[in-house]
């Protein structure tokens, strides 16, 4: 696991670590983000997603937190004991602590666990977050934005990595090593930065390139909370052989696939990384490469998972993420997933709720039905992009009637002496082009 990818790090070649879960419930106006309950059933699962195992947690309501150890000092006598009966290694926050404070909760409970000697590290939520991100990346651009997001939280945490090079007392002549040492630190981790950044930028526009290269096709993004079953629902909609696991952050990486809907419309269909509640900012930031996909798509499909208690929770997780990447028209449709897990009665009120909403389809993404319900439903709205238009074709170039058969659909056809008069109905994007490539055809309204 990652202390500032520096200090603490699971091994993959360990048993599972036992670890003990804790949170702090803040009032939901608590500054930075940190408001709101603690949810430790899904800390629970991204620990054992990052390879833990749970053995206790412990829980604290305060109107803030305690300055040096996050919680109250019963409540930490509390913990310890947790972690002593438990014989947990680990300790995971779902709040963020700062350096202090971590380090303050490891002297505390025992040690920070790196001298082998039985000590308890201490975890804080973004940290499990970024050790999960960096055991997923697979691909070079992946791996590149995990460790930008590792170094960007290092950064401003340098300073604890050194304290213990550092003189005591103050004054001249007390100027230790230590600073000497996270001056250099900073550099290097400064320098690093910028290099992943312009590496990532070339990646960017690449991405950029190739989607110039397709604007005149259908584009459509899965986006949703993690494990809400998106690369399922890819692999029902293409066939493809995506990852599929039942696992936090399973998928890291933008994949694109081509979506046959009828005989002549097509879309490119492309599953992003999930997201989840209070998603670490530098997450956010160092994945845009990635998120562009979304904020590019003519349609976006934001998979819930209907039969989750948290369900609501998880859908404005989602928006919040949206609305700082995607434009605020963009076109959606809520698949509500995962109603095979859900009894009768629960699916009823379901459909009762969203009767008569045409942005909302419920389906299972491991019954047939399912996946045909969704390509319906986005054939609707790919139909719905398309217009009309009257063209005139030269007598001599007949042959371009296959053509508009072909990425469109010919209402009418006529011949006559001036040529082959259609009416064809396609996107806007797809007869501008097919009027570049052919000059001579003439449209007519």
């Amino acid at each position: 696991m990652t202390r500032s990818t520096a200090e603490h790090r699971w091994q993959a070649d360990l048993s599972p670590q036992p670890t003990v879960l804790a949170g702090v419930d803040l009032p939901e106006r608590f500054g930075d983000g940190l408001g709101g309950e603690a949810d430790l059933e899904e800390l629970g699962r991204l620990v054992e997603t990052a390879g833990g195992v749970v053995v206790g947690e412990v829980r604290q309501r305060r109107e803030r937190p305690a300055p040096g150890t996050f919680l109250g000092k019963g409540k930490l006598e509390e913990l310890r004991a947790v972690v002593a009966a438990t014989g947990a290694r680990l300790v995971v926050f779902d709040n963020e602590l700062s350096p202090a404070q971590a380090r303050n909760l490891e002297k505390a409970l025992g040690g920070d666990g790196r001298d082998g000697a039985g000590g308890v590290s201490v975890l804080d939520r973004t940290e499990l977050i970024l050790d999960i991100f960096a055991r997923h990346a697979r691909t070079r651009q992946a791996r590149l934005q995990v460790e930008l997001a590792q170094l960007q939280y290092l950064l401003p945490r340098l300073r604890k990595l050194w304290s213990h090079l550092e003189r005591q007392g103050g004054g001249i002549g007390t100027r230790g090593p230590g600073e000497t040492q996270l001056e250099t630190d900073r550099r290097l981790v400064d320098r690093r930065i910028a290099q992943l950044k312009r590496e990532l930028a070339e990646i960017a526009a690449s991405r950029r390139v190739q989607s110039r290269r397709r604007r005149n096709e259908y584009t459509v993004a899965l986006v949703g909370y993690t494990n809400a079953g998106k690369s399922t629902l890819m692999r029902a909609l293409t066939g493809a052989d995506v990852l599929v696991e039942d696992q936090l952050f399973a998928t890291l990486d933008a994949t694109t696939r081509r979506v046959e809907v009828d005989e002549r419309r097509c879309f490119l269909l492309t599953d992003t990384v999930g997201f989840i509640r209070r998603l670490p900012h530098h997450l956010v930031e160092s994945f845009r490469a990635t998120l562009q996909e979304v904020s590019e798509s003519d349609l976006l499909l934001h998979v819930v998972d209907a039969a989750s208690p948290r369900r609501d929770e998880q859908i404005a997780a989602v928006d919040a993420v949206l609305r700082d990447l995607t434009p605020p028209d963009q076109p959606r449709l809520l698949v509500l997933n995962k109603i095979d897990r859900l009894d009768p009665d629960a699916l009823a009120a379901l459909r009762n709720r969203h009767a008569g909403r045409d942005d909302v389809v419920l389906v299972s993404a491991l019954a047939p039905e399912g996946a045909a319900a969704v390509r319906s439903a986005v054939l609707e709205r790919l139909r719905s992009t398309e217009s009309v238009a009257r063209l005139l074709l030269p007598v001599h170039r007949r042959d371009l009637v296959a053509a508009f058969h072909r990425t469109g659909s010919v209402l009418e056809e006529s011949h006559g002496d001036d040529g082959c008069r259609l009416t064809v109905r396609l996107r806007p994007g797809e007869l501008a082009r097919l009027l570049r490539r052919e000059p001579a055809v003439r449209r007519l309204d």
